[in-house]
This record gives structure tokens, sequence and C-alpha cells, in this order.
């Protein structure tokens, strides 16, 4: 017997959905017959992004800017764009050892990768309690949960935002909105493209299944987790790493 996700008739908001493992949520969710709204300020394609496939719709969104996202979600929901579904994927790293951090580098990590976040659900949630329905994903990391040697500013902000996943599980969840992360291992992206091949071969080491991840891998868990099949699934973090911090 073979199940197939159906996803017609929901609307999808992904934000950094014109690169990485963004795109290949934007597209997986698509293809699954959703209606995509990808947040991001790099498209158009001269920018450094995707154009979207059709059946998605872009929209600019700069998720450092709290005025763009009250902006960009209030347009949105006034098209009749109320989302379904909203994955907080947008990410961005600032690396260094903690005492050699700015404090630039610690804000611009903490903004863009846990205070969006909330500022954009805080946006959506209204409409969602009022439907009594909905799934939010929010995209975490593996150095959230274990530590990295130069991601103080990272890891806190994924953390922050495990942590966020599961008290919003717990005030959502009686208006029938479930609340889940993904947090991955080490994904082949432009982003983890310019690491050191050290650095690369060194996770690829500790992962149990010998190979880095892919966006579709991630773009996978995504789909499950919105999905019915996931029904009875909330506060939940899905590690997709090979096996990485297994």
């Amino acid at each position: 017997m073979s199940i197939t996700i159906d996803l017609a008739g929901a609307t999808a908001w992904v934000t950094g959905g014109a690169s990485g493992i963004g795109a290949d949520i934007v597209t997986t969710l698509a293809a699954a017959g959703a209606r995509v709204v990808s947040l991001d300020r790099l498209y158009p394609k001269s920018d450094g992004g995707h154009p979207p496939p059709p059946g998605v719709t872009h929209a600019h969104l700069d998720v450092s800017d709290p005025q763009s996202i009250e902006r960009v979600a209030r347009a949105l929901l006034d098209e009749g764009l109320e989302p379904d579904i909203l994955v907080n994927n947008a990410g961005i790293t600032r690396d260094a050892a903690m005492w050699n951090l700015t404090d630039e580098q610690w804000t611009a990590v903490i903004d863009v990768n846990l205070t969006a976040a909330f500022r954009l659900t805080r946006t959506i949630v209204p409409s969602m309690r009022e439907r009594h329905a909905g799934a939010i994903v929010n995209m975490a990391s593996v150095n959230g949960i274990r530590g990295k040697f130069g991601q103080t500013n990272y890891a806190a902000s994924k953390g922050g935002l495990i942590a966020f996943t599961r008290a919003l599980a717990r005030e959502l969840g009686p208006r029938g909105i479930r609340v889940n992360a993904i947090a991955p291992g080490m994904i082949e992206t432009p982003m983890t493209g310019q690491l050191s091949e050290d650095v690369r071969a060194n996770a690829k080491s500790e992962s149990a299944l010998g190979r880095l991840g892919h966006p579709r891998d991630i773009a996978n868990a995504v789909l499950f987790l919105v999905s019915p099949l996931a029904s009875h699934i909330t506060g939940h973090v899905l590690v997709v790493d090979g096996g990485q911090i297994a």
C-alpha cells in the first residue's frame, strides 16, 4: 500500500525559501499540492536566489527587520493567504570563539535565527487560533542540542528555538495547532560549501551513515511533520543528521 501526502488546499509560508534547504522545502511542499509563499530577501535570481517554481509566490522579506515582517505578513493576510503551515527556516551564522564575538555577531544571529521566528509566528498565530488548525515547524540544529566550539551565538539561537518550540506547543495545542522543530546535522548547502574541507570531513566522520545530508532530507522531514501523518506529534524535535550525534 502506498501513502501519498496531499496538501491540496493548504497555504504554506517558508522563510529563507530562495536557496539552500528552504528552496527544497518550497519545492517539496508545492509538489504535495500546497500553495507556497516563499519569504526571502534574495529573490530574484540575480541576487543569488532561485526563481520560485510554478504555483509558488515570492514575497520579499528581511527577517532581521521587524517592520518588514509586520508589513509583509499583514499584506499577505489581507490578500487571504492565511497560512495553514509556517516553516521558520531562515538562518545565518557568524562563527567565532566566544571571547572574539562582537556584539554585532551575537545580535545578528539571535535576531535572524530566533527573534524573527518569534515575530513572524506572533503575527500569524491569531489566524491559526481562529481556525483551530495549523502546523508550525522551526528549523533548529544539532548544535543547538550539543553545542559547538565557535558557535555560542548560533547554538544559543537554535537552543532557544527548541525551547520556544516546546513552550509554544503547550500554548497552541488546545487550539489544534501543532508546533515541532527539526534539528539538521551538516547539510550540503551553499553556506556549508564555504566551510573548510577539514570541517566537512569531520562532520562526515561523525555521521553513522558516512555522508552529509541533502536539503531534500530536511524537506521530506518538514513534509512529514506538517502532514496528517504527524497529526499526534507536537512539541517534538526531529533530529535529521545521519546519526551525527547518535
